[in-house]
C-alpha cells in the first residue's frame, strides 16, 4: 500500500481526490498538508478559519500537516516551507503525494520540477478530465461544499457563499471553468463520500478585500 500524502485546499478538488484514491485502492492517503496564512489563521486563498481545516481532518479520519505561510508570501517562503513538509514527509515514511489539478499544465509541471528528487512521487488523479463532467459527477456523488472566494473579474459577486450544486452549475458563464480551476472561485467541502460526517457550518459575513470575494464560514456546534 502507498503512503501518501494528499495536498488539500479545504475545497470541493482535493475532497474528491480523497475520494478517487479510496476507491481506486493501492493508495491510502494518510495525511492532509495545506498552506495556512499565519497571521490570518485562514488557509491561504480559500480563507477557511483553520478549525474547520481541522474538523475537515477529523471528518476525513486522517492527520492535518499545516504549512505556516506569511501574508504576503514570497516564492522563495512558500518552497522553503514546502521543502520543509516534503523533508518531513519522507522522514515519515511517505512515498507519494497527490495533487488535485485538473489541467493547468504549468501548475503540473512546476510541481513535477519542484519534487523531482525529493523522494516523493507526484500523483495526478484527476488531471485532464474534463471539468464539466467532473462537476457533474462530483455533485451526483454526493460532495457538498460553499463557495468561499470568488474573482468578481471572472463572476459575480452574489455567487459567494453560494452552494456547489447543480443549479449553481446551471447558472455559471461559459467563460467560467465549472470547477473553478482558472481561479475563478473556490470551495469549502463540508459533506461527501470521504468524510465520515459532515461539516457543519453556517454562513458569516461577506466581505472584499485584496480584490476578491470572501464568505465566511463558521463552525456550528449546534
Amino acid at each position: 500500500m502507498i503512503k501518501c500524502l494528499v495536498s488539500w485546499s479545504s475545497g470541493k478538488d482535493s475532497a474528491w481526490l480523497v475520494h478517487v484514491l479510496r476507491a481506486r485502492g493501492g493508495v491510502a492517503p494518510a495525511a492532509l498538508l495545506t498552506t495556512v496564512n499565519e497571521a490570518a489563521q485562514r488557509v491561504a486563498m480559500h480563507a477557511v478559519r483553520v478549525d474547520l481545516l481541522q474538523a475537515q481532518a477529523d471528518a476525513v479520519g486522517v492527520p492535518l500537516w499545516q504549512v505556516p505561510i506569511p501574508s504576503p508570501c514570497s516564492n522563495e517562503e512558500y518552497e522553503r516551507a514546502m521543502e520543509r513538509a516534503v523533508g518531513r514527509a519522507v522522514a515519515d515514511g511517505f512515498t507519494h503525494v497527490a495533487f488535485g489539478d485538473l489541467f493547468l499544465e504549468d501548475v503540473r509541471r512546476y510541481r513535477e520540477e519542484r519534487l523531482a528528487g525529493s523522494g516523493l512521487t507526484p500523483l495526478f488523479p484527476l488531471f485532464g478530465i474534463d471539468t464539466t463532467t467532473l462537476a457533474q459527477e462530483m455533485v451526483k456523488g454526493g460532495l457538498r461544499a460553499r463557495l468561499t472566494c470568488i474573482d468578481p473579474r471572472a463572476l459575480d459577486r452574489r455567487f459567494a457563499g453560494r452552494e456547489f450544486d447543480a443549479a449553481l452549475l446551471a447558472e455559471l458563464p461559459d467563460s467560467v471553468d465549472p470547477c473553478g480551476e482558472r481561479g475563478e472561485f473556490h470551495t469549502f467541502a463540508y459533506d461527501g463520500p470521504m468524510f465520515a460526517h459532515p461539516v457543519p457550518v453556517v454562513s458569516g459575513e461577506i466581505v472584499e478585500r485584496d480584490g476578491f470575494v470572501f464568505a465566511d464560514l463558521i463552525p456550528n456546534g449546534t
